[in-house]
C-alpha cells in the first residue's frame, strides 16, 4: 500500500482515531490475517461468530502493526475505530487507488473463466510494467480491496475479476476499484438460483461496462450475443473479441493437439499472428483472446502478443490443470468449482484428449442453480454420454441426475454408476484405470479436489496435492 498517516486512513474510511498517533504512518501491508503482520502494517479487525479479529489484535500491534482497524473499542491498542471493518476496507482501496494516477485498473467478470482469463491477463501485463492481481478467485467484497491495497506507486496495472451474487455487487465493486478497462467473458447459468434468470445475469455483469469512463475501454466477448449486446450500454469505446466475423480480434483456423491444446491464426486490424498455446481446452481460445485485445490496446506489439500467448500457464490452482502419471494415465483435475458450462468445456476437452484409451469423468455436484439444478445436472449427463465418454462415476446422492441424464440415452456405449462419496469414486478408479486412459474430475466445492488429489497418491511416484490455495484467516474468518 502507498504509505499515509493515520489521520489520512481514518480520514479515507470516516473512522475515529482512538489511543493512536494521528501522525504515525502506515508502511506495510493491510492484514486481516493476524500471521502476516509485519511492520508498518494496518490489522484489519472483522467480528465473527467463531473466531473474532479483535481476539488477535494487541498480538498484531505486537508483529509491528501501526494500529488495528476495527469496530469496537480495545483498551491499549491504537485504533481507527469504524461501523463496518468491511466497508471501511472498502474506502481505503478506493482512497488509494484514487492517488495512483499512473495504475490501469482492469476488471473482468462471466460465468466462467474469470480467474483463469484474470491470469492470463496479468501474465501478459507483467511485461509491460509491474502488475498486481489477486491468487485464485479473491474476488469478493473482501479480496477485491484486499488485493487493490496491494498497490504502490510502482504498480502499473492493478487485474481484478469482480464476482456476483445479485444485481448490483459488481456495481459496488467498481465504486470500490473504478475499472478503466472492463472485460466481459460470458453470460452463463452459474449461480441461476440467485439470480433467477440469464436475462438478469447479464444485468448483474453488465454493470461492469455501465462503470466505466467515457475514455475507459469495453472489451466484449462477440461470440455471446448477451455479452456483445452490452455495448449498448457504455460510453466507453468498445473492442470485441471472439471467431465472430465481427470481432476485432479474432481466431480463425483453430486446431487441437493430442493434449487439447489449441493453436490459431490471431488476425487484428494490425494483422495476423499465429499462436501455439500451452494450456488445455479449446475455451482457452476464447480466454486467450480476451487476454491478446486488452494487451493489444495497452500497446503491445502484434508478434509479442502472439509470442506471449504462447508462453502462458496455469496460475491458480485446480482449473484444467492436466498432469501425466509415470504408469501413463492423464489426469485433468479442473476441481475447483463447476457449472454447466464450465462442466460442458471440461467435458469436450476430456473427449479431444482421448487417443486410443478410455475417457473417465468423475463428476460431483453443481451447487446454487436454484430450479435450473435437476435440468442442469441432466443436461451434463446427456453430454457425457454424447461425447461418448467411456466411463462416469457420479459422486454424491446430489449429482444423481447427472447419472440419469447419461444413462437415458439410449446408444451411449459407455457406463454409469451412482457412488456415495469421493473415497468411493477414488476406489474405483484406482482399480480401473490403466496406461492410455484419460480422466477428468470436476465438481462444485464439496471435497471434490480429493479424488484428484488420491489420482496423484496413486501414481507411481507421485506427490499429493492439496486443496486450492485461498488467504489464511487467523483473525476475522467468516466475516467476508
Amino acid at each position: 500500500m502507498i504509505a499515509l498517516s493515520l489521520a489520512e486512513v481514518a480520514a479515507a474510511v470516516e473512522g475515529r482515531l482512538l489511543a493512536a498517533d494521528p501522525g504515525a504512518r502506515v508502511t506495510g501491508p493491510v492484514e486481516f490475517d493476524s500471521r502476516k503482520v509485519t511492520a508498518g502494517a494496518l490489522f484489519v479487525a472483522f467480528p465473527g461468530e467463531q473466531v473474532d479479529g479483535h481476539d488477535y489484535a494487541a498480538a498484531a500491534v505486537a508483529s509491528g502493526a501501526v494500529a488495528v482497524l476495527g469496530t469496537r473499542e480495545l483498551p491499549g491498542v491504537p485504533m481507527v475505530l469504524v461501523d463496518d471493518a468491511l466497508t471501511a476496507m472498502g474506502r481505503l482501496a478506493r482512497a488509494v487507488v484514487d492517488r495512483l494516477p499512473e495504475l490501469t485498473v482492469i476488471g473482468l467478470t462471466g460465468s466462467s473463466g474469470k480467474t483463469t482469463t484474470k491470469d492470463l491477463i496479468a501474465q501478459l501485463t507483467v511485461r509491460l510494467g509491474p502488475t498486481v492481481a489477486p491468487p485464485g478467485s479473491f474476488n469478493n467484497e473482501l479480496g477485491h480491496p484486499y488485493t487493490a491495497l496491494q498497490a504502490t506507486p510502482r504498480t502499473r496495472f492493478l487485474v481484478l475479476e469482480k464476482g456476483a451474487r445479485g444485481i448490483g455487487h459488481v456495481r459496488y465493486l467498481c465504486e470500490v476499484v473504478p475499472p478503466r478497462i472492463s472485460v466481459v467473458l460470458n453470460v452463463g447459468v452459474a449461480h441461476l438460483g440467485e439470480f433467477g434468470s440469464r436475462e438478469n445475469i447479464a444485468v448483474a455483469k453488465g454493470e461492469l461496462v455501465e462503470s466505466l469512463p467515457a475514455d475507459g475501454l469495453a472489451v466484449l466477448n462477440a461470440d455471446d450475443p448477451l455479452v456483445d449486446a452490452m455495448a449498448a450500454r457504455t460510453g466507453a469505446r468498445v473492442v470485441r473479441y471472439g471467431e465472430a466475423a465481427h470481432a476485432d480480434v479474432r481466431a480463425v483456423d483453430v486446431a487441437l493437439d493430442d493434449r487439447g491444446r489449441a493453436s490459431y491464426t490471431l488476425v487484428t486490424p494490425e494483422g495476423s499472428a499465429p499462436v501455439r498455446l500451452g494450456l488445455t481446452g479449446r475455451h482457452q481460445v476464447s480466454n486467450s483472446l480476451a487476454a491478446a485485445a486488452v494487451v493489444r490496446e495497452l500497446g503491445m506489439p502484434l508478434d509479442e502478443v502472439a509470442a506471449a500467448l504462447g508462453e502462458l500457464g496455469l496460475v491458480s490452482t485446480r482449473r484444467m490443470d492436466v498432469f501425466e502419471r509415470p504408469d501413463g494415465v492423464t489426469v485433468i483435475d479442473d476441481s475447483y468449482n463447476a457449472n454447466p458450462a464450465s462442466m460442458a468445456v471440461a467435458l469436450r476437452a476430456l473427449a479431444g484428449m482421448r487417443r486410443g484409451g478410455r475417457a473417465f469423468a468423475a463428476l460431483g455436484y453443481m451447487a446454487e442453480l436454484g430450479d435450473y439444478e435437476r435440468e442442469g445436472h441432466r443436461e451434463v449427463g446427456r453430454l457425457v454420454a454424447e461425447l461418448g465418454v467411456d466411463r462416469l462415476l457420479v459422486v454424491g446422492e446430489p449429482a444423481a441426475p447427472i447419472h440419469e441424464g447419461a444413462t437415458a440415452v439410449s446408444d451411449w456405449g459407455g457406463e454409469s454408476v451412482l457412488l456415495t462419496d469421493q473415497a468411493a469414486a477414488v476406489e474405483v478408479l484406482r482399480s480401473e484405470l490403466r496406461p492410455g486412459d484419460v480422466v477428468l474430475v470436476k465438481g462444485s466445492r464439496y471435497r471434490t479436489w480429493e479424488v484428484a488429489d488420491a489420482l496423484r497418491v496413486a501414481a507411481p511416484g507421485g506427490n499429493a496435492g492439496s486443496e486450492p490455495a485461498r488467504p489464511a484467516v487467523a483473525a476475522g474468518e467468516g466475516a467476508a
